[in-house]
């Protein structure tokens, strides 16, 4: 059957119609809706794809990321349309700055990524650090945030995409601590630093399991009388070849690997195991644990927590969960279902780094709280400074009114206990008393020095 007239030319345009739709479609699923620079996902794609011609010709390629500075104070005080504005502006000027070439993306947030073939990185990286200082009018307002900026190359730093972006990313967090405004590249220093992080992660996932993360406790001793009544819970990695390890070695990795809580879970099982004996015999009446914000942030910590200890032989009443501010600020209705479910149960709750922060004192009247420890910043200062004296004294005046116990941590001299004593706190600890130690030094302690005179019960 012949077709009607001019019908091939109506079919080719409507395909040509569905294709150009069709393309426009594509552009926007790969552009940044509020600067105009490629997202996240075409800019992966964009620079596999350059990574994979480079191999072909031997070509360099330079990913620079950026990060502004102070942004956030910018959305604070002017708010987050102004910090749009800034961005757009920012996106605009990038792309004005590029090279023939060059990709531009946005990366989410205050984040920017240019891939480049300029071989001259430094002056690169000079220039975009200056096109981001240059000030913009936001609402008549000169704003000016500035940014830092982190360089590598491949193939000479990294040989596939993934290295490529976690090598620009440390060089981009060297620049940052430098104070901003500034620019960095990937060199030997980094890669060892890369290669020592790559070894500890893959050593502290094995570490877990093989029960290498263990507690350790340090006394609590009662003000009045130097009597030990409590310890606190710390983690120690005895790393085989490393020796004993502190938490400022592998706690940070351990929360931005998402494995804090297996190691918070492996350690207090392993801490009821070790102090319900000490418990059942008298020798001690409290067992403090410190929590991550990051549990305390999952709606079913709480009974989680009890489950784990309904399964030891530690009494719930004799646990003690301590939980910083951060949290309490984070999600105060949270934390009320927490801490009554826990309360609920005969646990008792401490409020940690206490004196370092504004809301505290709200949380008490809030929130059945027991306890309060006093923050090591604050004990520092006794002696040294007559107004930290009075504030400590007034706190603990405030504490006291609710019904709250006092522990100051952090006590390292004479002076700092009697102060403290003298004061009303009700409890302290410190390298005054005993440094922490493995549960095995601990028992003995505990068995040949229990409720010594405060002067005593000293380390030294």
């Amino acid at each position: 059957m012949p077709h009607p007239p001019n019908s091939l030319e109506a079919l080719a345009a409507r395909v040509a119609e569905l294709e150009a739709e069709r393309a426009m479609t594509l552009r926007l699923a790969q552009t940044d809706s509020l600067t105009g620079l490629v997202n996240r996902g075409a800019f992966t794609s964009g620079l596999c794809e350059r990574l994979e011609a480079a191999r072909d010709t031997g070509a360099a390629v330079a990913l620079f990321v950026i990060d502004l500075d102070r942004f956030k104070g910018l959305n604070d005080s002017l708010g987050h349309h102004a910090g749009d504005l800034l961005l757009a502006e920012l996106g605009q000027r990038l792309r004005d700055d590029a090279d023939p070439g060059e990709l531009i993306a946005r990366l989410g947030g205050d984040e920017f990524a240019v891939i480049s073939g300029d071989p001259d990185v430094a002056a690169r990286a000079e220039r975009l650090v200056a096109a981001l200082a240059q000030p913009a009018q936001i609402y008549g307002r000169q704003v000016a945030p500035g940014g830092s900026v982190g360089v590598a190359v491949f193939p000479r730093d990294a040989h596939d995409a993934a290295d490529l972006q976690r090598f620009a990313d440390m060089a981009l967090y060297r620049a940052k601590a430098r104070g901003g405004r500034a620019w960095s590249a990937f060199d030997a220093e980094l890669r060892a630093e890369s290669e020592h992080r790559r070894t500890l992660e893959a050593e502290l996932r094995r570490a877990i399991p093989a029960g290498e993360i263990v507690p350790w406790f340090q006394p609590i001793v009662e003000a009045m009388t130097g009597r030990v009544v409590g310890v606190e819970v710390l983690a120690r990695w005895n790393h085989p070849e490393k020796g004993l390890l502190s938490p400022a070695a592998f706690v940070p990795m351990a929360e931005e690997l998402s494995l804090i809580r297996s190691i918070d879970e492996a350690v207090f099982e392993a801490a009821c195991a070790q102090t319900a004996p000490w418990v059942a015999q008298g020798l001690i009446e409290l067992v403090a644990c410190n929590v991550s914000p990051r549990d305390l942030l999952d709606p079913g910590f709480s009974r989680k927590l009890i489950g784990r200890l309904a399964a030891t032989e530690l009494p719930a009443t004799a646990l003690c969960v301590e939980i910083t501010e951060t949290f309490l600020v984070s999600d105060l209705g949270l934390a009320r279902r927490h801490i009554e479910r826990l309360a609920a149960k005969g646990v008792r709750v401490a409020l940690d780094d206490f004196g370092t922060g504004y809301s505290n004192l709200r949380a008490l009247m809030a929130l059945p709280i027991q306890t309060v420890k006093l923050d090591r910043s604050l004990i520092d200062g006794i002696g040294r400074d007559p107004r930290v004296s009075k504030l400590i004294a007034s706190m603990l005046h405030a504490a006291r009114s609710l019904g709250v116990r006092i522990t100051a941590e952090g006590v390292e001299d004479e002076g700092q206990a009697l102060f403290l004593r003298s004061a009303g706190c009700d409890r302290m600890q410190g390298y005054f008393f005993a440094r922490p130690m493995p549960g095995e030094a601990m028992e003995a302690l505990l068995r040949d020095v229990n409720g010594p005179p405060l002067e005593l019960a000293a380390a030294s």
